[in-house]
């Protein structure tokens, strides 16, 4: 990568960092549906649309999208069809991110030396799921009489 120009390393960045399997992830309901998927395992249309708010189109349409980014896997069960995230296509494609993104930020925005003020510029993750998911699961408070 080094005989490439600061332009497309750039240009390369952009195209990687805007890829379908990342579109595909970035609508929040259509996360959702992958989270069921994750949380459910195989799974067809009307359980996945169970878990969630949106209707069973909707649930289908995401699913959909899911697949041509290569997420989620599809196939005919009878009358069904029954998904399952494909997590071999999810480590290759992140690993295929990092190692082109390694090469490419060396060219065309390379770190300062030394590097440690890019990790204290990292934001950490909210931690807001794992907390409504454990007040969830906590049992009910009685009212005192």
């Amino acid at each position: 990568m080094a005989s490439l120009t600061p332009e497309q390393c750039s240009t390369r960045l952009v195209e990687l960092l805007d890829a379908p399997i990342l579109r595909a992830l970035v609508e929040p309901a259509r996360l959702e549906v992958f989270r069921a998927l994750l949380l459910e395992g195989p799974s067809d249309v009307g359980r996945i649309a169970e878990r969630l708010p949106q209707h069973r189109s909707v649930v289908s349409r995401h699913l959909g999208t899911l697949e041509e980014a290569g997420l989620v896997h599809g196939t005919r069960e009878g009358r069904r069809h029954v998904y399952e995230v494909d997590g071999g296509v999810l480590i290759a494609w992140l690993e295929l991110l990092l190692a082109e993104a390694k090469a490419l930020v060396a060219v065309c925005c390379p770190p300062p030396e030394g590097g440690t003020a890019t990790r204290a510029r990292l934001r950490r993750p909210k931690a807001e799921a794992p907390r409504a998911e454990a007040a969830a699961k906590r049992p009910a408070r009685r009212s005192p009489r």
